[in-house]
């Protein structure tokens, strides 16, 4: 859900923002064309502090069927440029997922660090390290997997600029990225970026085999604190099952104050 980190939280490449720029001029190959992109996009979303963002998680089966999840998502901008940032799922209703919390702490090309919190009945819930072999996996029975959930920090990846091309009213630059990380579910993702706001509107993702196998789709963008774009909408389809998820946002708060301490293994247990 932590996408770019527009986004990034693959998700959170729309829950932690989206940004707007020039194509510089000394940008001439199509490497150098991505770079500038994907740079400027971080760039323009720096000092939102923090966020807390209330949301719907719908899966829909193949056979139409559909479950509605309740959720929270807070993120924290960590000024270091050397460390990504850090972010809360954390799950209200309904009672069978009600206390489950996923705690990351992104990272450049080590291994993200992602720990999930299950609540038990009766007795102390327990925490487990999420594998970086694993992150790769369905997060919750969703469509976004555990490396959706993280920021997508610019020095993750390698980028090539494709194209300009139409997107609905607008024009879209079409960016390639390249996983550089140790063990990400992702050959390549391919994003449309429109040229006014550098609002992403879609996104592409391979897997290891090559295939394109989901889809993310954004849109019913909102601007906050007159800089920082959000999209309400994020519809997740995989090509291959036929399954998808959406996640409707309610609300967005900037910096509420949060603070490292409450990005810690020790807060998951009580995190609302």
């Amino acid at each position: 859900m932590y996408l770019p980190k527009a986004t990034a939280c693959l998700l959170l490449f729309s829950l932690v923002g989206s940004f707007g720029v020039s194509m510089p001029a000394s940008a001439e190959t199509a490497e150098e064309k991505g770079l500038a992109i994907a740079e400027e996009m971080d760039r323009r979303d720096l000092g939102f502090g923090d966020s807390v963002s209330e949301l719907e998680m719908i899966l829909t089966n193949r056979q139409g069927k559909t479950a509605t999840r309740y959720l929270k998502i807070k993120a924290l901008e960590v000024q270091d440029r050397e460390l990504g940032d850090k972010s809360l799922v954390i799950f209200d209703r309904p009672p069978d997922v009600k206390g489950t919390v996923l705690l990351t702490h992104s990272k450049i090309l080590e291994p993200d660090d992602q720990w999930i919190y299950f609540p038990a009945l009766g007795q102390k819930g327990r925490i487990k390290r999420i594998d970086s072999r694993s992150k790769s996996g369905p997060f919750m029975g969703s469509e976004f997997s555990y490396e959706d959930m993280s920021s997508r920090e610019v020095g993750k990846y390698n980028y090539k600029w494709l194209r300009d091309e139409a997107c609905g009213q607008m024009t879209c630059h079409v960016v390639e990225s390249y996983p550089l990380y140790e063990g990400s579910g992702y050959t390549k993702i391919i994003s449309w970026i429109d040229t006014g706001e550098y609002r992403v509107h879609k996104i592409e993702f391979f897997n290891r085999g090559g295939a394109h196998f989901k889809t993310l789709i954004l849109s019913n963008y909102q601007k906050y604190l007159d800089k920082f774009w959000r999209a309400h909408d994020l519809y997740m389809v995989n090509n291959l099952t036929g399954k998808n998820t959406r996640l409707l946002m309610s609300r967005f708060e900037f910096r509420q104050g949060l603070e490292d301490r409450d990005f810690t293994r020790s807060r998951m247990a009580t995190a609302k």
